[in-house]
């Protein structure tokens, strides 16, 4: 075996990356806020909506985990009125606060391009350069930085150390967030003895439910069981995916975090989950404009204008599935071409007139709209007609005034009309960060 890994392995680039955890991060920040041990307090981060299913504990504490059987899952009804377990809203703004911190006390061990913050509480740092400037080893530098943390925030930290990112990613996840000091090495000669005996593919990063219900039926019922399958016959099955799965269970992954990829069709978009199911045509005309605005906004920030728009509508219950392009049972999803614009006026009356056409009464509960056919705001298309000019260069004061307004006192310091009518949310939505509370202060 050991000759077998040598001669794969051999020509794998090793590198010294760290993928670092912040533990049960939003309820970590919230018990520090109080003065609390975050490994020992009985506390959970609760999302609040006013619909029919409640909210979601965005966090649990590792001993709400433990000891009440709490995921991050777990809906708000479910949770017990336990005595002692604090209760806390989410506060988006504060944990951003706080991420932004432990940001900078990774970027005095790694340049920029090294460092990519993966999620609010995740980031991997690629210090194969980097180590020997600040430790004996690299452990003893992952250790270093669980100490400057959590003396500066009273944050621990879980960290996996690996030859390779996907590596120090399994290392993390099935290791050191168990380990009693929250760290773990793996090397590609530990592949056998640590990933290939995991027969629990939901623990496995990128291996959800209904591909391990496929190995499964395929007869692959470990890890090992992957790395020991045809490569060829993987790809030929699930195509990409397949080979990256084998790629996962040798511990091999060849990505260059530094380098720079640039989308070769980019769109600007937005969408939300509604309160409730929406089937009153005036507040979902208002809800669509709103984001219609909104997403026009953000073309004029980046100097671009669209020349395609596409509305999107799930229905209740039913998600957003569209198996035509006309689909009725599912969803809505059309689209249509425009003169090439960023003004939010002509955008907004292009997607209303995509609901009115096609929209036939279902109760919707999920909207999403998109621009795309991307071009500069320099390029002008020329008209035969000034009065139209002068409209356009009317309509684009307007928009760059609101555009300063909302930049300078906030997204609800100028709203149009229809967003005071009833069934609107941006309002309501301006003051939420990732759909959820953004208040910096606790309760």
């Amino acid at each position: 075996m050991a000759t077998e890994l040598t001669t794969i392995y051999e020509r794998e680039a090793r590198r010294v990356i760290f993928l670092i955890d912040s533990k049960s991060f939003y309820a970590s920040v919230e018990a520090v806020d109080r003065g609390l041990n975050p490994l020992k307090a009985l506390l959970v981060v609760m999302s609040h909506q006013e619909n029919d299913t409640g909210g979601l504990v965005l966090a649990a504490s590792p001993m709400a985990k433990r000891y009440l059987g709490i995921s991050n899952v777990t809906r708000q009804k479910d949770v017990p009125d336990r005595p002692g377990l604090i209760k806390a809203q989410p506060r988006m703004n504060r944990y951003i606060q706080e991420n932004v911190t432990i940001q900078q006390i990774y970027q005095q061990y790694v340049d920029d391009d090294h460092l990519w913050p993966y999620s609010i509480d995740e980031s991997i740092l690629d210090m194969t350069d980097f180590w020997p400037l600040f430790g004996d080893s690299p452990v003893a530098v992952a250790q270093q930085i669980q100490k400057r943390v959590l003396a500066e925030t009273g944050i621990y930290l879980s960290v996996g150390i690996g030859d390779s990112p996907v590596l120090a990613k399994l290392a993390l996840d099935l290791e050191a967030k168990k380990a009693s000091h929250l760290l773990a090495e793996w090397h590609y000669e530990d592949v056998p003895e640590k990933l290939w005996p995991v027969t629990d593919f939901g623990k496995v990063w990128s291996i959800g439910p209904r591909l391990a219900k496929r190995f499964a039926d395929w007869g692959i019922q470990s890890v090992g069981d992957l790395a020991r399958a045809n490569p060829y016959e993987l790809k030929a099955r699930l195509g990409l995916r397949g080979e990256q799965a084998y790629a996962l269970a040798w511990g091999i992954d060849r990505s260059d975090l530094t380098e720079q990829l640039t989308p070769k069709h980019k769109t600007f978009s937005n969408s939300q989950v509604l309160p409730h199911n929406y089937q009153d045509a005036q507040a979902l005309t208002a809800v669509i404009q709103e984001m219609g605005d909104q997403v026009a906004a953000r073309l004029r920030a980046n100097h671009q204008q669209a020349s395609h728009v596409s509305l999107y509508l799930g229905y209740a219950n039913q998600g957003i599935q569209f198996n035509t392009r006309h689909e009725r049972k599912t969803g809505l999803h059309e689209g249509q071409k425009v003169p090439a614009s960023n003004h939010s006026q002509p955008l907004m009356r292009a997607l209303v007139s995509l609901f009115q056409q096609y929209w036939q009464g279902q109760p919707v509960r999920y909207i999403g709209v998109s621009y795309s056919g991307l071009q500069s705001d320099q390029i002008q298309e020329l008209s035969l007609f000034e009065e139209e000019r002068a409209v356009d260069d009317s309509q684009q004061q307007l928009d760059q005034t609101i555009d300063q307004l909302r930049q300078r006192f906030g997204a609800a310091a100028i709203v149009r009309s229809f967003s005071l009518d009833e069934g609107a949310t941006a309002i309501t939505r301006a003051n939420l960060v990732g759909g959820h509370n953004g208040g910096n202060a606790y309760e």
